[in-house]
């Protein structure tokens, strides 16, 4: 399969569907289904109105088997499946895409592109958790780290823009969405993110906890008597910005509440600008400098305010956000006029990531 190929992505949420057919870079249709359940129809008619040579799948974890993007065949499909309770709201979904493409389209090869696999990589000391060693060897424990197809493709699109090499130097990527992560990358690779085993750890998020402290779960199971399933799903579903300002969680509302001088609201911005800037200076610690801050991700496109609180906290390792170009970006370099470390707002564009990835894996097996 010579030269670029059209690739028809496949991006499963929770409950939502995104196509998109990719023509090398070029963007020829997309669609995307708020709610969806797993039919194959949507995916069906896509391709009998476009065709495509390849189809890539977007799907969350891939263990610590698939660390880069796969061909799809029954044994990797049965592995995936196995995953589910690790990202129980977005597996499913993905697998659903996979099985639907394989039954309607047997001759065209899927590839699935795992968020995990940027990840794969992270130095034994950034990705070991210090439990026993026959526990992480037994149920394969270990920081996974999530949203990789996003931070590989912001930390090249954030070179580019720049005019940076994006194989060498020290980058903080920020995806900040209703999920959101951290990675730090040297030099190409990953050495370091803020989630891990699941997508639960690190960051404040819209609706998730982040890190807390585990025995203050402990507590509230054992000397409150709280059920271990109401209590972690309360950490992924009504914590976060939403458990401390009410409502959704949506960063939108809280600032124009905070803006009308909601308290709670305020609160929990406070709370999440913290989270963001304590993180982002542990990252920094394991660069051990800065040369390019990356943002991408709902927010991180289209909240200034979070931009320039983190900016604004990194100016100890060179970084300066110009005011002007923060407000009105929506693609490209913010970075203040002499700042030694630039940064840079990314579109996000999971498709182009997958689209890549799905091309290289089967140029591979040609």
């Amino acid at each position: 399969m010579a030269g670029p190929v059209r690739v028809l992505t496949v991006n499963a949420g929770s409950s939502s569907l995104k196509l998109a057919l990719l023509d090398g870079d070029e963007l020829v249709d997309d669609r995307h289904v708020e709610r969806w359940g797993g039919e194959p129809e949507p995916i069906e008619e896509f391709l009998d109105e476009h065709g495509a040579e390849v189809i890539g799948h977007r799907v969350v974890h891939g263990g610590d088997r698939i660390t880069e993007a796969t061909l799809v065949d029954d044994e990797v499909q049965t592995y995936l499946e196995s995953l589910t309770d690790l990202a129980p709201l977005h597996q499913p979904r993905a697998i659903d895409g996979v099985r639907v493409a394989r039954r309607i389209a047997p001759r065209v090869p899927s590839v699935v592109c795992v968020d995990t696999a940027f990840h794969a990589r992270l130095p034994a000391a950034a990705a070991t958790y210090a439990l026993p060693r026959e526990w992480n060897e037994r149920y394969s424990l270990r920081r996974y780290g999530f949203h990789g197809l996003s931070h590989a493709y912001a930390v090249r699109r954030g070179a580019e823009l720049t005019g940076l090499d994006p194989g060498r130097g020290k980058v903080l990527s920020c995806h900040l969405g209703a999920g959101a992560s951290m990675a730090a990358v040297l030099n190409g690779r990953c050495v370091d993110t803020t989630m891990g085993f699941t997508p639960e750890e690190g960051l404040v998020m819209n609706t998730r906890s982040g890190s807390v402290d585990p025995g203050l779960i402990g507590w509230l199971i054992e000397s409150r008597g709280l059920a271990p399933k109401e209590v972690f799903e309360t950490l992924a579903r009504r914590s976060g910005v939403a458990g401390l300002a009410g409502g959704s969680g949506d960063l939108r509302d809280v600032l124009d509440a905070r803006e009308n001088g909601d308290h709670d609201a305020a609160t929990a911005f406070d709370v999440y600008r913290h989270s963001l800037v304590r993180h982002a200076g542990a990252m920094l610690a394991v660069l051990g400098g800065l040369d390019l801050l990356v943002f991408t991700g709902g927010i991180g496109e289209h909240q200034p305010p979070v931009r320039a609180a983190v900016g604004s906290a990194l100016v100890f390792a060179g970084a300066a956000i110009d005011p002007a170009h923060n407000i009105h970006a929506t693609e490209g370099e913010i970075s203040a006029a002499g700042a030694a470390a630039r940064s840079v707002v990314v579109r996000a564009r999971e498709d182009l990531e997958i689209a890549r990835q799905s091309r290289v894996a089967v140029a591979v097996h040609e």
